[in-house]
């Protein structure tokens, strides 16, 4: 009979030392959501951004972090009192990882920690070859949690078998979509333009998502985009995003996104065109 970590990994293509890392990684991210979730912590909590959509909706690309919300805000959440229960689920598996609190600023609404294990000795207990891999080099998987989320998010349970059965509490795909929308239209990208954004962008028109329009609304008016007098309909936010994409360097955006997906192929039509002409197909959840 497989182990556990046995029958999590038989899902995974990996035939090079990065697809074993992150699949590897992928199933740390697993095993913490189900430690978690034994300790309560999505009672008041939701899953929400790329490795949610990932685990509960398909994505196709790796997602590096761990994202949540709490349902209500709640300034004196305290998430160390769960990191007992990560350490011991994983450590339950063979996984020695320890978790640690990122400091943050005072005002900060977000509260943040690292899991983090030796790669060397993950990888060797697992494939049974180290691959010569630094013995210095570290697991590191960053999950945070957002103290003062924007209202009008809509959530929905969802369940999983592996490591062992356990519940989530997620955000549902029109408030994923919202808040995905939100980043695409306000990050600051910088000189790195974070192309994942656009990945998701495309595989949620692709899934024949709708926005939960209500709650992007309070994410741009928490980030000063819209004032409470502007009016914001599916036309306003179709020509918010025809503008970004008019600015972006999609060359730039394809680099970024590449060591994520395995099927390069998805990329070759990324263009101001492409994207601007897509959007048409913007939907609003009813």
């Amino acid at each position: 009979m497989l182990t556990v970590l046995e029958q999590m990994l038989s899902k995974y293509k990996t035939d090079n030392i990065e697809e074993k890392k992150n699949a590897l990684k992928e199933i740390v991210q697993e095993v913490a959501l189900c430690g978690l979730s034994r300790a309560g912590f999505f009672k008041n909590v939701a899953f929400y951004g790329g490795t949610a959509l990932r685990i509960f909706y398909g994505l196709d690309r790796f997602s590096e972090d761990l994202d949540f919300s709490l349902i209500e805000p709640n300034e004196n959440f305290e998430l160390q009192k769960y990191f007992s229960s990560l350490e011991k689920e994983l450590s339950s598996l063979g996984l020695h990882f320890s978790v640690e609190e990122k400091v943050k600023p005072h005002d900060s609404a977000i509260k943040s920690a690292f899991l983090k294990g030796n790669t060397k000795e993950h990888i060797l207990s697992i494939y049974g070859t180290d691959l010569n891999i630094n013995s210095n080099e570290v697991i590191k998987i960053k999950f945070e949690i957002d103290t003062n989320p924007p209202p009008l998010a809509t959530f929905e349970n969802k369940y999983r078998l592996l490591p062992s059965p356990y519940q989530v509490k997620l955000y549902d795909m029109p408030s994923l979509f919202a808040g995905k929308l939100h980043a695409v239209i306000c990050r600051s990208w910088g000189n790195r333009i974070k192309g994942r954004d656009l990945y998701d962008y495309v595989f949620y028109l692709a899934n024949n998502a709708a926005v939960n329009l209500p709650h992007l609304r309070a994410r741009l008016e928490d980030t000063g985009i819209l004032t409470e007098n502007d009016t914001f309909e599916l036309n306003e936010l179709q020509t918010m995003l025809k503008d970004r994409f008019a600015t972006i360097d999609f060359e730039q955006a394809k680099q970024d996104v590449l060591p994520f997906v395995a099927d390069k192929s998805k990329l070759e039509l990324w263009s101001k065109e492409f994207f601007i002409d897509i959007t048409q197909n913007l939907k609003c959840k009813e």
